[in-house]
């Protein structure tokens, strides 16, 4: 395991660039949201202070209104990306600033709980304090958003409008939603695709998906990314089980850190008080023993098995005989020689275990499982969790995703999607330092 700390570091060298880190290079050369906040693990240990520069460029991109967006541009003469922030036009809200650019959409809200983990390794250290006072707000402000822009009941319980605001981006969770956009033509300007010149189409998602993806980023343009209209129309609106998770789990995170600090955490208990409860009563699924996304559209839940489901672990949301079937659909796995964590439900028709979020494994979700599945005592599990994310690194290299079937995986020579990745390492250094 030690050997792969090297390049794990040296990846994340080559990705700095100069304030943040990019994914890889050419297929995602920008700032991504989540995917920086799990970059900072791996900068901790090499150099706090470009974890702390890492959040600080991140953050840079906030909108007046809270709103963290997916990516912040930080280069406007990089053109080796669809959509660039041209495309975005952000800046029909008059609350995105004018630089950086940024996207008009978010993702899953991880940095409480990471900004909690850098804190953790150096609690006394005066420039880390001096960090938390400053970040601390500007979190509280974008969970705010969340509970103020993307939940029209008041339930405690965001919605996402596209699937890149959930991270998975193609899961077949959205399939049925997705379908619900008939694109005529001439309903969509003209775009070329970038991703699929760099990366293996088999790989991506499909032309058709993608039409959709565009539809749903015109549609946020329309109405200047309001939350509020945007929930009026789209055909796509839905309670994610994950983005959920992570943001009660982060919740957490910054009421604990507020509580050190002193800071007022009343409105974050609230919201917390609240999720939590809405959360085990409409995403729970009796049938499937599995947390579920649940659409709003349709108002009905979306009964498919995947990794978001299992990720509620790491929040510690379920109760002990949630938690012990969460926990034996991966072990059951492990037994049928799978690699830990499959990314969607591997006996469903819909699986694939090469494209994208429709099956492969992830080393950053597996990052979060592992912590969870330890926090319930599950330690055997996490073992081996830890060792299947670890292996497959060795083995295929620091790639984005990877081969989930084991007998498919013993005649591959690499994994999926961008080389050199950044989460990929920074998942590998903490799970070295960290077991």
């Amino acid at each position: 395991m030690e050997k792969l700390l090297a390049p794990a570091h040296r990846i994340l060298e080559q990705n700095w660039k100069g304030g943040f880190t990019i994914p890889t290079s050419k297929l995602y050369p920008f700032q991504w949201n989540w995917d920086s906040g799990f970059i900072t693990l791996g900068h901790y240990y090499n150099d706090p202070k470009r974890a702390i520069q890492e959040l600080t460029s991140l953050f840079s991109g906030q909108w007046e209104n809270g709103l963290l967006p997916h990516i912040i541009f930080h280069s406007e003469t990089e053109k080796t990306y669809f959509p660039n922030y041209d495309f975005w036009k952000a800046n029909v809200n008059a609350g995105a600033p004018i630089r950086p650019k940024t996207s008009g959409i978010t993702q899953p809200a991880v940095h409480g709980f990471i900004l909690e983990n850098l804190l953790h390794r150096n609690p006394d250290d005066a420039e880390m304090i001096a960090f938390v006072k400053y970040i601390f707000p500007k979190m509280v402000h974008y969970h705010r958003f969340l509970y103020t822009y993307r939940d029209p009941f008041k339930e405690g319980l965001m919605f996402i409008f596209h699937p890149w605001e959930s991270g998975r981006d193609n899961s077949p969770l959205w399939d049925e939603s997705m379908n619900r956009i008939n694109v005529k033509a001439g309903d969509l300007p003209a775009y070329q695709r970038r991703d699929t010149s760099i990366a293996d189409p088999s790989e991506r998602p499909t032309s058709a998906q993608y039409d959709r993806y565009v539809y749903l980023l015109m549609l946020g343009q329309k109405y200047k990314y309001d939350g509020a209209e945007i929930a009026k129309e789209s055909p796509f609106l839905i309670q994610d089980d994950m983005m959920n998770a992570i943001l009660i789990r982060s919740n957490q995170s910054l009421i604990r850190i507020g509580k050190r600090f002193g800071f007022d955490v009343a409105e974050l208990e609230e919201w917390q008080s609240q999720s939590i409860k809405s959360f085990n009563a409409k995403c729970w699924n009796e049938k499937l023993q599995t947390y579920v996304v649940y659409d709003l559209r349709g108002e009905k839940q979306v009964e498919h098995r995947e990794i978001g489901g299992i990720v509620p672990l790491f929040a510690g949301i379920p109760n002990e005989k949630q938690a012990a079937a969460l926990h034996g659909y991966l072990a059951d796995l492990h037994k049928r020689n799978f690699y830990l964590c499959p990314s969607f439900d591997v006996d469903s028709s819909l699986f694939d275990s090469k494209r994208y979020w429709r099956g492969p494994i992830w080393p950053h979700m597996n990052w979060m499982i592992y912590h969870g599945l330890k926090e319930y005592g599950f330690h055997d599990t996490a073992t081996i969790l830890r060792s299947d994310t670890l292996e497959i690194v060795e083995k295929f290299g620091f790639f984005e995703y990877f081969e989930s079937q084991k007998a498919i995986a013993a005649n591959l020579t690499k994994g999926f999607g961008g080389d050199n990745f950044s989460w990929t390492a920074s998942s590998v250094i903490d799970l070295i330092h960290n077991p």
